[in-house]
């Protein structure tokens, strides 16, 4: 693909700057190497945030780190957590003018990056990444808004990123790495370092924070708080998860050393006095061998002291651990564990493969929160071939674990979703099996404002969430589903102010 002269951007000046500051970590005086972009979730333009915090792209803040510690100029437009209108966004990276431009590709987001992709002024390269770019990579390189695309990246992308900026040819002998050729065909790289598709998370330099809108940032409580990754890939195989092991072949699962990791965490604390952490990995609390090495490194540094902590965790890894891990978990400053609970159905968790039941859940969220621990459940409403009856035994469920956890001293909280499909997952190769759905249908995302115009308080911190492809999937209407995700949410939302 031939590509038109470049032209440096003008020198900004102090009032382009001040506009600009969205763009975090670049050095806006020099050229841009590369703008990475996370999409909003809908034209903001159109709609107005209703919220003010959304979870941070670390994902791409540690490739923009291996980048800039490669030598090259690169920012991050996170334009979800700006909410950002799209023609504000265009507008924007065309004023900069990086080399490339680099997109996050999620299935609910693909159409709004696809629209900025396409507004992008001719000169800019493109590359691609995500889940969504992983999943489906010749429809979106044919995409004709795409057109730009010279390279598309499946999975961890730090060191091929690398490569790209060095010279757009080496995607020839990336691994992972596609493209249209010049008869449009799709091409592949060759070859290359199998290492490329799995980096040495502790050869990677520790993500630079200057990257992330909101983190660390200052919570709620009072306390200044940090997201951060432990390991990467998953062993399970949950049928709707994009994680899901039989949708990540290549994805090897790896752990930080864990004094590598503390030692990351007590820069946070001294130079940012940083006191919360949230592990946002699938395997901190999800194996029992990470819980074990874990947990021996914090008592050493004894984190307690100093600071709290939140991480996923797994039901069935929980279920099976002994009371005196649970307290070492407690002793060694844990404050909250999120759960994928997904529904109350036992038929319904064999059918997404989650290796658990509703009396497991029962008795895990009791242990926990019987040691002051909190526990975040997130559940899903409208699986395919779910019944009434089984969305009844969800909401039942939740009821429950508020009844059962009311008098103990940790918290239960609530956060229930809409089903959705995402392309690559086992649920997606399912529906298209059936034969009553094309890719389109499946793809067709749209916001849905459940907020009343930004009047209902209770799912206006949620709102960025609450997307749809509008399809029912199983025996409930969609209308039934979202009133019953909408009662549970404000329910929730009265019980948290209660507690305040």
């Amino acid at each position: 693909m031939s590509t038109p002269p470049r032209h440096d951007p003008p020198t900004p000046t102090p009032a382009n700057l001040q506009k600009l500051a969205v763009i975090a970590g670049a050095d806006l005086t020099r050229p841009l190497d590369c703008l990475f972009v996370n999409a909003p979730l809908r034209d903001y333009g159109a709609r107005p945030r209703v919220n003010d915090f959304t979870l941070p792209v670390l994902g791409m803040a540690y490739i923009a780190t291996a980048a800039r510690a490669a030598g090259f100029n690169v920012g991050v437009l996170d334009a979800e957590a700006a909410g950002l209108p799209v023609a504000d966004v265009i507008a924007m990276m065309n004023q900069v003018a990086p080399r490339w431009a680099g997109f996050n590709l999620l299935a609910p987001t693909y159409e709004v990056a696809a629209r900025i992709a396409a507004g992008l002024d001719p000169a800019i390269r493109v590359m691609l990444g995500g889940h969504h770019a992983k999943a489906m990579p010749a429809p979106i390189l044919t995409d004709p808004r795409m057109r730009r695309a010279q390279a598309l990246v499946a999975g961890e992308a730090e060191t091929r990123v690398i490569e790209l900026l060095h010279d757009h040819h080496a995607r020839e002998r990336l691994p992972g790495v596609m493209w249209l050729d010049a008869d449009g065909n799709l091409a592949r790289g060759r070859g290359g370092e199998p290492a490329h598709l799995a980096p040495d998370l502790d050869a990677l330099p520790v993500v630079d924070r200057r990257f992330l809108a909101q983190d660390p940032r200052r919570a709620d409580d009072g306390r200044i708080e940090a997201n951060m990754v432990a390991a990467r890939g998953c062993p399970y195989d949950c049928s709707f998860c994009g994680a899901a092991v039989s949708a990540n072949p290549d994805i090897t699962i790896r752990v930080r050393d864990p004094y590598k990791l503390l030692e990351e965490m007590t820069d946070l604390h001294h130079q940012r006095q940083v006191t919360a952490f949230r592990f946002v990995d699938d395997l901190f609390l999800g194996t029992r061998r990470v819980i074990t090495t874990m947990m021996e490194a914090f008592a050493r540094a004894r984190v307690a002291d100093w600071a709290v902590w939140d991480a996923t965790g797994r039901i069935n890894v929980l279920h099976r651990a002994s009371d005196e891990t649970l307290d070492q978990l407690v002793d060694n400053g844990l404050r909250e564990v999120a759960l994928g609970i997904e529904s109350g159905s036992e038929r319904l968790l064999r059918y997404v493969d989650k290796r658990i039941t509703p009396d497991m859940v029962r008795s895990v969220v009791r242990r926990l929160t019987e040691r002051d621990i909190a526990v975040k459940g997130y559940f899903i409403l409208g699986f395919p071939t779910e019944t009434r009856a089984e969305l009844a035994e969800t909401v039942t469920l939740v009821h429950d674990l508020w009844d059962l956890t009311s008098p103990l001293p940790g918290r239960f909280r609530a956060s229930v979703f809409e089903f959705r499909p995402y392309p690559g997952t086992p649920e997606w190769d399912r529906l298209i099996a059936t034969g009553r759905y094309t890719p389109s249908q499946l793809l067709n995302y749209a916001a849905i404002d459940l907020t009343n115009d930004g009047g209902q308080e209770a799912m206006r911190a949620r709102d960025e969430f609450n997307f749809s492809v509008g399809i029912q999937f199983g025996d409930a209407p969609l209308d039934e589903i979202r009133a019953a995700l909408v009662e549970l949410s404000t329910l929730q939302h009265d019980l948290l102010e209660q507690d305040a």
